[in-house]
């Protein structure tokens, strides 16, 4: 399938970005804009309704438009999942009873669906359960959380298991949205 071209290889494909106040600005805007450009369409889901604030490295970043909330979201209507990181978004996520859910939809025997967790994302993953002998990769600090959860973590610019992928921090941004998208392309997965 070499001959599509940019802009065509995700078309028909939705794909969901779930984050709340305090995603890392480049972890949302950057994979956004390469889903986008592949012809996929995206659609932010949120814990609150309105905007949600961006962290921009040290100051407050872009207000983004939420499309839905995570408690009117279902996974059956998405063909994959990104979550970017950032501090306080994915500490949030993981209280949040509607956002684990919706997340939750996207692992299992009917769906297997692709999903993207960068940097501290994957804590998310941790929070319910997701990460059992699965082969991840994320920003440092957290590498103890995940191993606890049962991940084989690993020190490399993405890591692909089944369907997950996976990413360190932002200078990572360029592999991780090209993985992302190769496995959206390849569609759904035998085993999440």
């Amino acid at each position: 399938m070499s001959t599509l071209q940019t802009g065509t290889q995700l078309n028909g494909k939705k794909i969901a970005i779930l984050a709340a106040d305090g995603f890392e600005q480049s972890e949302l805007i950057s994979p956004r804009d390469a889903l986008l450009d592949a012809g996929a369409t995206v659609e932010v889901v949120s814990i609150k309704e309105g905007e949600i604030t961006g962290w921009d490295e040290d100051v407050w970043g872009d207000k983004i438009a939420v499309d839905k909330l995570a408690s009117d979201a279902s996974s059956d209507d998405y063909d994959a999942l990104l979550l970017p990181g950032g501090l306080f978004n994915p500490d949030s996520l993981r209280q949040d009873k509607d956002a684990k859910a919706f997340i939750d939809g996207f692992f299992g025997a009917k769906t297997n669906k692709p999903v993207a967790a960068i940097c501290h994302a994957p804590w998310l993953l941790a929070e319910i359960n997701k990460l059992r002998d699965r082969t991840v990769t994320s920003f440092a600090s957290i590498k103890t959380d995940l191993m606890n959860a049962g991940a084989n973590w690993v020190d490399e610019e993405v890591s692909v298991d089944k369907g997950l992928v996976t990413s360190r921090s932002p200078a990572d941004l360029a592999a991780f949205n090209r993985k992302f998208i190769e496995e959206i392309k390849e569609g759904e997965h035998a085993a999440h």
